[in-house]
């Protein structure tokens, strides 16, 4: 039987033309000067650092009130996540970066980040006003740096983003959560989300608890767990489903050896973002440039396979299961624990 949560039910690249040296040093303002110098009233704010508030309660930062704070620049930043080669993405978004050009009719420069925690020291400096944050990072970004997400990659359908499954044997008896109690089963690795944090913090809501109800047994890999489940190593196996997919498609095991017992809602992908202090006309085009951009036919697309648009999403509802899971894990949204993303 296919068990599925509710998860609001748990919870609480070469250079553009005129390059700049680099985001690194964009972002050596120390960020207690930046407190100090935009310390806000006292106001509602959650998780946001001290120099945001949350009026409305969507828990991403307020545009300032005083219109005169307000950026409207003539040139654009936009940075994508960090990434291991980040050359080759230069080319890779020039299509879209002459989109948001032309939308916008500012100019639009395109920088790689060495880091996560410069990305988002970089967008608190006010020197970066459109990213790609991980998923990880996105709630550091939205609380330290006043990242306003609005979009994800996803399909024509609205569709995007990936699911945890968890796998067993079709032979092994196992039919719904519950049968985990007593089980071997495969995590991949202490660091991974869907792998270990994940079932960590949304499982005890199904009636099982890792390491008390059923024995957690580390694989390395997604690909290991799968195999293993297959191979009868393990009773069973939370894995990442675009990883198991890649597998089937490459015929790296039968499916019908397999069966899910359980899949979560979707966990989202890269957020893009704005800061939230720009003009909200500029909002309007930046949104508008996303919104309207056609993967087809460009290399954005053939790189994000199974991207077509660029869907709308909101902060407060979509990255909702990542703060239960960092919640449970203990993560705060400090600069510290930004280090050991």
């Amino acid at each position: 039987m296919k068990t599925k949560i509710d998860i609001s039910a748990v919870q609480a690249a070469p250079f553009k033309k005129r390059p700049l040296a680099s985001l690194a040093l964009i972002s050596l303002l120390p960020l207690a000067m930046l407190a100090s110098a935009s310390a806000q009233a006292d106001c509602p704010r959650g998780d946001l650092d001290s120099i945001y508030c949350d009026e409305d309660g969507d828990m991403v930062a307020d545009r300032p009130a005083d219109e005169s704070e307000w950026a409207n620049p003539d040139t654009l930043i936009f940075a994508y996540t960090p990434v291991e080669d980040p050359a080759i993405y230069s080319d890779i978004w020039q299509p879209f970066i002459d989109h948001l050009e032309e939308v916008t009719e500012r100019d639009v420069r395109f920088f790689a980040v060495q880091s996560n925690s410069a990305q988002v020291e970089a967008m608190r400096s006010g020197r970066l006003h459109i990213a790609g944050f991980s998923t990880g990072p996105t709630p550091f970004a939205v609380n330290l740096a006043g990242a306003v997400p609005f979009a994800l990659m996803g399909s024509d359908d609205g569709q995007f983003g990936y699911t945890l499954q968890v796998y067993t044997h079709v032979d092994s008896g196992i039919d719904e959560m519950a049968d985990l109690a007593g089980k071997r089963v495969a995590h991949t690795s202490p660091t991974s989300n869907s792998g270990n944090q994940a079932p960590r913090a949304l499982f005890p809501e199904l009636g099982v608890v890792p390491d008390e109800d059923y024995e957690v047994v580390y694989s390395g890999s997604h690909d290991q767990s799968m195999l293993g489940v297959v191979a009868r190593d393990y009773d069973a196996a939370p894995v990442a489903s675009e990883v198991v997919e890649r597998m089937a498609a490459r015929g790296l095991y039968d499916e019908e050896d397999v069966k899910i017992i359980y899949e979560s809602d979707r966990f989202p992908t890269t957020s893009y973002n704005y800061a939230h202090n720009l003009h909200p006309d500029l909002v309007e085009k930046i949104e508008e440039a996303f919104f309207s951009f056609d993967f087809a036919g460009t290399a954005l697309g053939e790189e994000f396979e199974g991207v077509e648009k660029f869907v709308p999403i909101n902060y407060q509802e979509h990255w909702q299961v990542i703060r239960t899971i960092q919640a449970a894990n203990d993560v705060s949204y400090t600069r510290e624990d930004l280090d050991q993303e």
